[in-house]
Protein backbone atom coordinates (compact mmCIF):
# COMPACT_ATOMS: atom_id res chain seq x y z
CA UNK A 1 0.00 0.00 0.00
CA UNK A 2 1.61 3.23 -0.89
CA UNK A 3 2.00 5.70 1.41
CA UNK A 4 0.47 8.94 -0.23
CA UNK A 5 -3.00 6.93 -0.18
CA UNK A 6 -3.40 9.14 2.96
CA UNK A 7 -2.92 12.34 4.11
CA UNK A 8 -3.38 14.52 7.00
CA UNK A 9 -7.25 15.67 7.68
CA UNK A 10 -7.22 19.82 7.86
CA UNK A 11 -6.02 21.26 10.79
CA UNK A 12 -4.27 17.97 11.75
CA UNK A 13 -0.22 16.75 11.91
CA UNK A 14 1.38 14.91 9.71
CA UNK A 15 0.87 11.44 10.01
CA UNK A 16 1.34 8.23 7.43
CA UNK A 17 -1.74 6.83 7.46
CA UNK A 18 -0.67 3.79 6.28
CA UNK A 19 0.94 2.58 9.53
CA UNK A 20 -2.74 3.25 11.31
CA UNK A 21 -4.65 0.84 8.69
CA UNK A 22 -2.16 -2.12 9.32
CA UNK A 23 -2.62 -1.39 12.73
CA UNK A 24 -6.20 -1.27 12.77
CA UNK A 25 -6.12 -4.52 10.86
CA UNK A 26 -3.87 -5.98 13.61
CA UNK A 27 -6.69 -5.36 16.29
CA UNK A 28 -9.30 -6.47 14.00
CA UNK A 29 -7.52 -10.13 13.53
CA UNK A 30 -7.51 -10.01 17.60
CA UNK A 31 -11.38 -9.18 17.96
CA UNK A 32 -12.29 -11.72 15.10
CA UNK A 33 -10.10 -14.72 16.24
CA UNK A 34 -10.90 -13.82 20.15
CA UNK A 35 -13.53 -16.48 20.23
CA UNK A 36 -11.48 -19.50 19.20
CA UNK A 37 -8.93 -18.97 22.49
CA UNK A 38 -11.57 -17.74 24.47
CA UNK A 39 -14.50 -19.93 23.50
CA UNK A 40 -13.06 -22.88 26.31
CA UNK A 41 -13.35 -20.13 29.35
CA UNK A 42 -17.06 -19.09 28.10
CA UNK A 43 -17.97 -22.60 27.80
CA UNK A 44 -16.85 -23.18 31.23
CA UNK A 45 -18.37 -19.68 32.89
CA UNK A 46 -21.44 -19.55 31.07
CA UNK A 47 -21.54 -23.99 31.14
CA UNK A 48 -22.92 -24.08 27.50
CA UNK A 49 -22.21 -27.24 25.92
CA UNK A 50 -20.55 -27.74 22.08
CA UNK A 51 -23.92 -26.70 20.34
CA UNK A 52 -24.30 -23.67 22.76
CA UNK A 53 -20.68 -22.79 21.94
CA UNK A 54 -21.26 -23.06 18.17
CA UNK A 55 -24.17 -20.10 18.86
CA UNK A 56 -21.47 -17.68 19.10
CA UNK A 57 -19.80 -17.55 16.07
CA UNK A 58 -22.76 -17.59 14.56
CA UNK A 59 -23.99 -14.37 16.24
CA UNK A 60 -20.72 -12.44 15.59
CA UNK A 61 -20.49 -13.56 11.69
CA UNK A 62 -24.53 -13.04 10.91
CA UNK A 63 -24.00 -9.50 12.70
CA UNK A 64 -20.78 -9.57 10.59
CA UNK A 65 -23.11 -9.33 8.26
CA UNK A 66 -25.48 -6.84 8.98
CA UNK A 67 -21.98 -4.64 9.17
CA UNK A 68 -20.76 -5.66 5.57
CA UNK A 69 -24.17 -4.69 4.10
CA UNK A 70 -23.97 -1.20 5.97
CA UNK A 71 -20.26 -0.84 5.24
CA UNK A 72 -21.16 -0.39 1.47
CA UNK A 73 -23.48 2.07 2.11
CA UNK A 74 -21.35 4.31 4.75
CA UNK A 75 -18.68 4.23 1.80
CA UNK A 76 -20.22 6.14 -0.64
CA UNK A 77 -22.20 8.23 2.02
CA UNK A 78 -19.08 9.09 4.06
CA UNK A 79 -15.96 7.97 2.81
CA UNK A 80 -13.27 5.19 4.22
CA UNK A 81 -12.22 7.01 7.44
CA UNK A 82 -15.60 7.36 8.95
CA UNK A 83 -16.23 4.08 8.08
CA UNK A 84 -13.65 2.40 9.46
CA UNK A 85 -13.97 4.39 12.97
CA UNK A 86 -17.47 3.99 13.10
CA UNK A 87 -16.36 0.08 12.78
CA UNK A 88 -13.72 0.62 15.73
CA UNK A 89 -16.36 2.31 17.71
CA UNK A 90 -18.81 -0.79 17.94
CA UNK A 91 -15.69 -3.01 18.40
CA UNK A 92 -14.53 -1.20 21.36
CA UNK A 93 -17.98 -1.42 23.34
CA UNK A 94 -18.40 -4.78 22.01
CA UNK A 95 -15.32 -6.46 23.60
CA UNK A 96 -15.58 -3.90 26.62
CA UNK A 97 -19.16 -5.44 27.49
CA UNK A 98 -17.58 -9.29 27.31
CA UNK A 99 -15.37 -8.23 30.56
CA UNK A 100 -18.19 -8.70 32.46
CA UNK A 101 -21.38 -10.38 30.72
CA UNK A 102 -22.88 -13.47 31.48
CA UNK A 103 -24.67 -15.41 28.90
CA UNK A 104 -27.28 -13.37 26.96
CA UNK A 105 -25.32 -10.02 27.39
CA UNK A 106 -22.29 -12.23 26.21
CA UNK A 107 -24.42 -13.05 22.83
CA UNK A 108 -25.19 -9.07 22.35
CA UNK A 109 -21.78 -8.18 22.71
CA UNK A 110 -20.47 -10.81 20.28
CA UNK A 111 -23.11 -9.24 18.08
CA UNK A 112 -22.02 -5.65 18.28
CA UNK A 113 -18.26 -6.58 17.56
CA UNK A 114 -19.32 -8.58 15.12
CA UNK A 115 -21.03 -5.27 13.56
CA UNK A 116 -17.72 -3.31 13.67
CA UNK A 117 -15.89 -5.95 12.16
CA UNK A 118 -18.14 -6.35 9.11
CA UNK A 119 -18.23 -2.71 8.78
CA UNK A 120 -14.31 -2.38 8.77
CA UNK A 121 -12.95 -5.08 7.19
CA UNK A 122 -14.43 -5.01 3.66
CA UNK A 123 -13.77 -1.13 3.50
CA UNK A 124 -10.26 -1.34 4.21
CA UNK A 125 -10.11 -4.24 1.82
CA UNK A 126 -11.75 -2.21 -0.72
CA UNK A 127 -9.56 0.94 0.02
CA UNK A 128 -6.40 -1.03 -1.08
CA UNK A 129 -7.77 -2.42 -3.72
CA UNK A 130 -8.70 0.62 -5.48
CA UNK A 131 -5.33 2.15 -4.79
CA UNK A 132 -3.45 -0.23 -6.29
CA UNK A 133 -5.40 -1.61 -9.57
CA UNK A 134 -2.04 -2.40 -10.84
CA UNK A 135 -0.60 -5.14 -7.76
CA UNK A 136 -3.79 -5.27 -6.00
CA UNK A 137 -3.37 -9.06 -4.97
CA UNK A 138 0.24 -7.98 -3.76
CA UNK A 139 -1.03 -5.18 -1.80
CA UNK A 140 -3.84 -7.31 0.26
CA UNK A 141 -2.01 -10.12 0.93
CA UNK A 142 0.73 -7.31 3.06
CA UNK A 143 -2.97 -5.79 4.66
CA UNK A 144 -4.17 -9.04 5.38
CA UNK A 145 -0.44 -10.17 7.01
CA UNK A 146 -1.35 -7.43 9.70
CA UNK A 147 -4.32 -9.48 10.47
CA UNK A 148 -2.41 -12.43 11.01
CA UNK A 149 -0.21 -11.02 13.27
CA UNK A 150 -3.64 -9.95 15.49
CA UNK A 151 -5.12 -13.35 14.84
CA UNK A 152 -1.67 -14.90 15.68
CA UNK A 153 -1.08 -13.64 19.06
CA UNK A 154 -4.22 -13.30 20.26
CA UNK A 155 -4.13 -16.94 21.72
CA UNK A 156 -1.05 -16.19 23.39
CA UNK A 157 -2.09 -13.23 25.12
CA UNK A 158 -5.39 -15.18 25.96
CA UNK A 159 -3.31 -18.11 27.50
CA UNK A 160 -1.29 -15.67 29.50
CA UNK A 161 -4.60 -14.02 30.41
CA UNK A 162 -5.71 -17.46 31.61
CA UNK A 163 -2.77 -18.52 33.64
CA UNK A 164 -3.24 -15.27 35.64
CA UNK A 165 -7.20 -15.41 35.65
CA UNK A 166 -6.96 -12.21 34.37
CA UNK A 167 -9.01 -12.91 30.62
CA UNK A 168 -11.35 -9.74 30.89
CA UNK A 169 -7.72 -7.70 31.88
CA UNK A 170 -7.20 -8.68 28.25
CA UNK A 171 -10.71 -7.40 27.41
CA UNK A 172 -10.39 -4.40 28.27
CA UNK A 173 -7.34 -3.42 27.06
CA UNK A 174 -8.35 -4.36 23.59
CA UNK A 175 -10.72 -2.25 24.25
CA UNK A 176 -8.61 0.08 25.16
CA UNK A 177 -6.55 0.06 22.08
CA UNK A 178 -9.28 0.41 19.90
CA UNK A 179 -10.73 3.47 21.51
CA UNK A 180 -7.00 4.89 21.15
CA UNK A 181 -6.66 4.04 17.60
CA UNK A 182 -10.53 5.35 16.74
CA UNK A 183 -9.46 8.64 18.30
CA UNK A 184 -6.05 8.51 16.11
CA UNK A 185 -8.35 8.19 12.87
CA UNK A 186 -10.12 11.18 13.66
CA UNK A 187 -6.91 13.28 12.28
CA UNK A 188 -6.32 11.16 9.31
CA UNK A 189 -7.72 11.85 5.97
CA UNK A 190 -7.73 9.13 2.87
CA UNK A 191 -6.73 10.63 -0.40
CA UNK A 192 -8.95 7.34 -1.59
CA UNK A 193 -12.12 9.20 0.06
CA UNK A 194 -11.42 11.92 -3.28
CA UNK A 195 -11.64 9.76 -5.81
CA UNK A 196 -14.47 8.87 -8.02
CA UNK A 197 -16.00 5.02 -7.87
CA UNK A 198 -15.91 4.20 -11.55
CA UNK A 199 -19.61 4.15 -13.48
CA UNK A 200 -21.87 1.14 -12.58
CA UNK A 201 -23.21 -0.77 -15.39
CA UNK A 202 -26.71 -1.05 -14.74
CA UNK A 203 -28.08 -3.10 -17.25
CA UNK A 204 -25.10 -6.15 -16.82
CA UNK A 205 -25.81 -6.65 -13.41
CA UNK A 206 -29.46 -7.41 -14.30
CA UNK A 207 -28.03 -10.26 -16.58
CA UNK A 208 -27.93 -13.73 -15.75
CA UNK A 209 -24.43 -13.73 -16.86
CA UNK A 210 -23.67 -11.93 -13.76
CA UNK A 211 -26.30 -13.15 -11.32
CA UNK A 212 -24.60 -16.71 -12.30
CA UNK A 213 -21.12 -15.28 -11.27
CA UNK A 214 -22.58 -13.15 -8.26
CA UNK A 215 -23.88 -16.55 -7.28
CA UNK A 216 -20.80 -18.61 -7.54
CA UNK A 217 -18.30 -15.96 -6.25
CA UNK A 218 -20.76 -15.20 -3.26
CA UNK A 219 -20.42 -19.28 -2.34
CA UNK A 220 -16.32 -19.25 -3.14
CA UNK A 221 -16.57 -16.17 -0.30
CA UNK A 222 -18.88 -17.79 1.85
CA UNK A 223 -16.68 -21.43 1.73
CA UNK A 224 -13.57 -19.53 2.57
CA UNK A 225 -14.91 -17.31 5.91
CA UNK A 226 -16.64 -20.75 6.87
CA UNK A 227 -13.55 -22.62 6.38
CA UNK A 228 -11.71 -20.64 7.92
CA UNK A 229 -13.70 -20.07 11.34
CA UNK A 230 -14.35 -23.85 11.41
CA UNK A 231 -10.44 -23.91 11.71
CA UNK A 232 -9.31 -21.33 13.52
CA UNK A 233 -12.68 -21.08 16.08
CA UNK A 234 -11.58 -24.76 17.25
CA UNK A 235 -8.44 -25.79 17.24
CA UNK A 236 -8.37 -24.83 20.64
CA UNK A 237 -11.02 -26.92 22.01
CA UNK A 238 -10.25 -30.00 19.44
CA UNK A 239 -6.37 -29.80 20.78
CA UNK A 240 -8.00 -29.88 24.46
CA UNK A 241 -9.37 -32.94 24.05
CA UNK A 242 -6.86 -34.82 22.26
CA UNK A 243 -4.78 -33.68 25.24
CA UNK A 244 -6.28 -32.67 28.43
CA UNK A 245 -3.66 -32.74 30.49
CA UNK A 246 -1.42 -30.38 27.94
CA UNK A 247 -2.33 -27.29 30.79
CA UNK A 248 -3.03 -24.39 28.62
CA UNK A 249 -0.99 -25.31 25.87
CA UNK A 250 -4.42 -25.93 24.23
CA UNK A 251 -4.97 -22.07 23.70
CA UNK A 252 -2.17 -20.87 21.92
CA UNK A 253 -3.03 -24.09 19.39
CA UNK A 254 -4.87 -21.39 17.14
CA UNK A 255 -1.66 -19.28 16.92
CA UNK A 256 0.24 -22.38 14.84
CA UNK A 257 -3.07 -21.64 12.48
CA UNK A 258 -2.80 -17.91 12.23
CA UNK A 259 0.81 -17.84 12.07
CA UNK A 260 1.31 -20.02 9.43
CA UNK A 261 -1.33 -17.88 8.02
CA UNK A 262 0.58 -15.02 8.51
CA UNK A 263 3.59 -16.01 7.13
CA UNK A 264 2.16 -17.38 3.66
CA UNK A 265 0.55 -13.51 2.80
CA UNK A 266 4.10 -11.74 4.20
CA UNK A 267 5.44 -14.54 1.49
CA UNK A 268 2.88 -14.03 -1.27
CA UNK A 269 3.97 -11.08 -3.01
CA UNK A 270 7.41 -12.36 -3.73
CA UNK A 271 5.38 -15.72 -5.21
CA UNK A 272 2.93 -13.95 -7.05
CA UNK A 273 6.01 -12.36 -8.81
CA UNK A 274 6.63 -15.91 -10.99
CA UNK A 275 2.70 -17.43 -10.70
CA UNK A 276 -0.64 -16.36 -11.32
CA UNK A 277 -3.28 -15.47 -8.72
CA UNK A 278 -5.26 -18.49 -10.04
CA UNK A 279 -2.38 -20.72 -9.72
CA UNK A 280 -1.35 -20.08 -6.42
CA UNK A 281 -4.88 -20.33 -4.86
CA UNK A 282 -5.03 -23.85 -6.32
CA UNK A 283 -1.85 -24.90 -4.88
CA UNK A 284 -3.26 -22.95 -1.38
CA UNK A 285 -6.10 -24.98 -1.62
CA UNK A 286 -4.40 -28.53 -2.32
CA UNK A 287 -2.28 -27.33 0.77
CA UNK A 288 -5.32 -26.51 3.02
CA UNK A 289 -6.94 -29.46 2.64
CA UNK A 290 -3.93 -31.64 3.47
CA UNK A 291 -3.74 -29.90 6.24
CA UNK A 292 -7.22 -30.57 8.03
CA UNK A 293 -6.18 -34.27 6.73
CA UNK A 294 -3.96 -34.07 9.27
CA UNK A 295 -6.04 -32.60 11.62
CA UNK A 296 -8.68 -35.75 11.67
CA UNK A 297 -5.89 -37.70 12.00
CA UNK A 298 -4.01 -36.23 14.84
CA UNK A 299 -3.76 -38.22 18.20
CA UNK A 300 -1.20 -36.01 19.74
CA UNK A 301 -1.12 -32.28 20.59
CA UNK A 302 2.33 -32.23 18.25
CA UNK A 303 0.50 -33.53 15.34
CA UNK A 304 -2.50 -30.71 15.98
CA UNK A 305 0.52 -28.15 15.42
CA UNK A 306 1.12 -29.80 12.28
CA UNK A 307 -1.89 -30.21 10.86
CA UNK A 308 -2.64 -26.49 11.98
CA UNK A 309 0.25 -25.12 10.59
CA UNK A 310 -0.08 -26.65 7.20
CA UNK A 311 -4.20 -25.64 6.91
CA UNK A 312 -2.99 -22.01 8.04
CA UNK A 313 -0.07 -21.54 5.61
CA UNK A 314 -2.91 -23.34 2.46
CA UNK A 315 -5.40 -20.86 3.02
CA UNK A 316 -2.89 -17.97 3.57
CA UNK A 317 -3.51 -16.17 0.02
CA UNK A 318 -6.86 -17.28 -0.63
CA UNK A 319 -9.29 -14.43 0.80
CA UNK A 320 -6.98 -11.64 -0.56
CA UNK A 321 -6.98 -13.17 -3.73
CA UNK A 322 -10.66 -13.52 -4.11
CA UNK A 323 -10.62 -9.68 -3.47
CA UNK A 324 -8.00 -8.96 -6.06
CA UNK A 325 -9.95 -10.97 -8.24
CA UNK A 326 -13.36 -8.73 -7.89
CA UNK A 327 -12.55 -6.20 -10.37
CA UNK A 328 -12.18 -9.16 -13.46
CA UNK A 329 -15.01 -10.59 -12.28
CA UNK A 330 -17.62 -7.92 -12.27
CA UNK A 331 -15.53 -5.08 -13.81
CA UNK A 332 -17.09 -1.39 -13.26
CA UNK A 333 -19.86 -3.28 -10.73
CA UNK A 334 -17.42 -4.29 -8.41
CA UNK A 335 -18.33 -2.01 -5.59
CA UNK A 336 -21.96 -3.51 -5.58
CA UNK A 337 -21.52 -6.87 -6.40
CA UNK A 338 -18.58 -6.72 -3.45
CA UNK A 339 -21.48 -5.81 -1.01
CA UNK A 340 -23.37 -8.95 -1.39
CA UNK A 341 -20.15 -11.14 -1.93
CA UNK A 342 -18.83 -9.80 1.52
CA UNK A 343 -22.27 -10.41 3.43
CA UNK A 344 -22.98 -13.56 1.95
CA UNK A 345 -19.69 -14.76 3.42
CA UNK A 346 -19.98 -14.00 6.86
CA UNK A 347 -22.96 -16.50 6.32
CA UNK A 348 -20.27 -18.91 5.78
CA UNK A 349 -18.42 -18.03 9.47
CA UNK A 350 -21.82 -18.66 11.17
CA UNK A 351 -23.04 -21.67 9.40
CA UNK A 352 -19.90 -23.36 9.14
CA UNK A 353 -18.46 -22.63 12.26
CA UNK A 354 -22.12 -23.23 14.04
CA UNK A 355 -22.12 -26.70 11.83
CA UNK A 356 -18.82 -28.11 13.71
CA UNK A 357 -20.19 -27.42 16.72
CA UNK A 358 -23.37 -29.21 15.92
CA UNK A 359 -21.92 -32.34 14.45
CA UNK A 360 -20.00 -32.48 17.37
CA UNK A 361 -22.81 -32.43 19.87
CA UNK A 362 -24.40 -34.78 17.62
CA UNK A 363 -22.24 -37.70 16.95
CA UNK A 364 -19.87 -37.13 20.63
CA UNK A 365 -17.01 -36.09 18.44
CA UNK A 366 -14.93 -32.51 17.39
CA UNK A 367 -12.87 -34.85 15.39
CA UNK A 368 -16.22 -35.52 12.61
CA UNK A 369 -16.74 -32.21 12.82
CA UNK A 370 -13.38 -31.06 11.37
CA UNK A 371 -14.73 -32.85 8.30
CA UNK A 372 -16.72 -29.34 7.66
CA UNK A 373 -13.86 -27.36 6.26
CA UNK A 374 -12.29 -30.67 4.59
CA UNK A 375 -15.17 -29.99 2.47
CA UNK A 376 -15.00 -26.46 2.02
CA UNK A 377 -11.20 -26.54 0.99
CA UNK A 378 -12.13 -29.50 -1.04
CA UNK A 379 -14.81 -26.99 -2.84
CA UNK A 380 -12.79 -24.10 -2.79
CA UNK A 381 -10.44 -25.92 -4.74
CA UNK A 382 -13.47 -27.02 -7.48
CA UNK A 383 -13.73 -23.80 -8.39
CA UNK A 384 -10.54 -22.39 -8.98
CA UNK A 385 -9.91 -25.53 -11.19
CA UNK A 386 -13.67 -24.81 -13.42
CA UNK A 387 -13.47 -22.32 -15.94
CA UNK A 388 -15.72 -19.76 -13.67
CA UNK A 389 -12.14 -18.72 -12.44
CA UNK A 390 -9.58 -18.32 -15.66
CA UNK A 391 -8.47 -15.17 -16.76
CA UNK A 392 -6.30 -13.51 -13.66
CA UNK A 393 -5.72 -9.83 -13.14
CA UNK A 394 -2.88 -8.47 -13.12
CA UNK A 395 -0.65 -8.80 -10.10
Amino acid sequence: MPINAFHPAPGSSSVKGTAFVHIDFVLTGIVMTLLGPMLPVFSRQWLLNDTQAGYLFVAQWVSATVGMYFSAISVQRYGYRKTLMAGLALMVVGVAGLGWAHWVLGMICVCIFGVGTGVNTPAANLMTAEINPTRSAAALNLLNSSWGVGAMVCPFIVAAAVREHRTSFFLYGLAGALAALTVTFASVAFAADQKQPAHENSSSMRSSLWTLRLTLVATLFFLYVGTETAVGGWIASYARRIDPDAKSLWAIMPSFFWGTLLIGRALAPIVLRYLRATSLAKAGLTCAAFGVGILLAANSIAIVVIGAGVAGLGLASIFPINVSLLPHWFGSNTRRSSGVVFSVSNFGGAALGWLVGALSSHFGSLRIGFLVPLVGAISMLVFYLSPAASGDTAN
